[in-house]
């Protein structure tokens, strides 16, 4: 917003010079981003223009202790092609070879969010794998359509998925990558595009046809469906970043609040005036027709939406959480844990390649089992909702990967942090999305 002041005196002294610019014809404005006064001559030797630069510049190096100056150019081979309903990113040489790449990971933003929360992981992604992905930047729910809701937002994403399928007929696999509210918003819209694939013949198109209900004892019959197809794609990695996955209820899932019993009951009352539809799904406090909260619905399988079955058919489930300093999502529910599943202090580990990857840990159908078996007569801290979820969530195996920006003098943003949201503010979670690519499943 650039808003006119009083006429300036006759000098003005930017960075470590002085600048002398005549009396005559001279206009002062203001930039009420960075809230630092400019004189802009109309005729001088000193253009506008390069006074600005100098003082983006003077800016970037008085941050230099916390932000790095600079974002590294994209590769030169990187493509972007845009259209309604997002962005591809991907490797010209690739796609001008004979053998494109085949597996399209769609990328999702969070609350007030849009496709340029996701651009510098995409570009990694194509420069370290160019003959291998298709990066598409969702861009169906973006600034205030995020206050939609869940499940309106899940639709408009599906239907997006299938127009991007349909434009590129030589993808095979499908991943998605997700952050915040986002991975509620992709869980949905994979229980739309869930396809079981036993019944199809050869040549005829993609339709759901699982029926019938299982309960969380049912995890062979999970088993069953490993050929299942999401959107007619083979589905590989199912990834999120400080997604609140148990909601935003409860003691301290909404750090922000500093878990003050009052002040988050507030928040379950009021969150719907801020954020929507979506405020009162995080706060499970929707009852469309009579119906359990939706995040209740979306951990197990409905009449006609397939959550936990599409959940089950990727090759892997992958989330990512902020272990402190994330303001907007706790760790219990963007790593689906309970209080005391929480790794402690003395187990975090500090990795030279991944030095803010402080603890993994890995599930596996033998041990979802057994602490599904042990949950009985156990005591816990949480609520009979959340632990419902809890359960419902853990019916398939899940990485965590618990991450720390601690020691950084970018953790008061961790939530943007942990997918490097903008460089500039946010260069130090990219480890965090090397390591993402790094153990991707191609």
């Amino acid at each position: 917003m650039i808003a006119a002041i009083s006429p300036p005196p006759p000098t003005a002294t930017l960075g470590p010079g002085r600048i002398r610019i005549p009396n005559s014809n001279r206009h002062s404005i203001r930039f009420s981003n960075l809230g630092f006064l400019l004189w802009k001559p109309k005729l001088n030797w000193l253009s506008y223009e390069r006074v600005q630069q100098m003082q983006m510049a003077w800016v970037r190096s008085m941050a230099g202790g916390c932000f790095k100056s600079k974002e590294p150019l994209p590769e030169h081979r990187i493509k972007v092609e845009e259209d309604s309903g997002g962005q591809d990113f991907f490797d010209s040489d690739a796609m001008a070879s004979k053998v494109s790449p085949e597996h399209l990971v769609i990328m999702v933003n969070g609350l007030i969010g849009s496709a340029a929360d996701w651009r510098f992981a995409a570009e990694k992604f194509v420069a370290k794998l160019p003959d291998k992905v298709i990066e598409h930047r969702s861009e169906c729910n973006y600034s205030k359509l995020t206050f939609d809701g869940v499940d309106m937002m899940g639709e408009r994403l599906a239907q997006e998925v299938l127009d991007v399928v349909k434009r590129r007929p030589e993808v095979r696999k499908i991943s998605f990558v997700a952050h915040s509210l986002g991975g509620l918003v992709a869980r949905y819209a994979i229980g739309r595009l869930y396809e079981n694939s036993t019944k199809l013949g050869q040549s005829g198109p993609f339709v759901s046809t699982l029926t019938g209900e299982h309960t969380n004892s049912s995890m062979q019959d999970l088993e069953q469906h490993s050929e299942d197809r999401i959107a007619g794609l083979e589905p590989m990695n199912f990834i999120t970043f400080a997604t609140p996955h148990l909601g935003s209820r409860g003691h301290k899932q909404l750090p922000l609040l500093c878990g003050l019993p009052f002040l988050e009951k507030r928040a379950s009352e009021t969150a719907h005036f801020v954020v929507g539809r979506s405020g009162k799904h995080l706060f499970l406090t929707d009852n469309d027709e009579g119906k359990p909260p939706l995040l209740l619905r979306m951990v197990d399988d409905g009449d006609d939406l397939k959550f936990i079955s599409a959940l089950h058919a990727f090759k892997r489930r992958v989330a990512y959480a902020n272990a402190n300093y994330d303001h907007m999502v706790g760790w219990r529910t963007s790593s689906i844990r309970r209080q005391n599943e929480l790794p402690k202090s003395n187990l975090l580990v500090l990795d030279e390649k991944y030095p803010h990857v402080v603890y993994i840990e890995r599930e596996t159908t033998s041990k979802i089992q057994n602490k599904a078996s042990s949950i009985a007569g156990s005591q816990t801290s949480t609520s009979d909702v959340e632990e419902v979820m809890i359960q419902g969530l853990n019916q398939v195996s899940w990485e965590r990967v618990d991450v720390s920006f601690q020691k950084s003098k970018q953790r008061y943003v961790a939530h943007n942090t942990i997918q490097v949201k903008s460089y500039w503010l946010n260069s130090d979670g990219t480890d965090v999305v090397y390591h993402m690519i790094d153990n991707f499943l191609l």
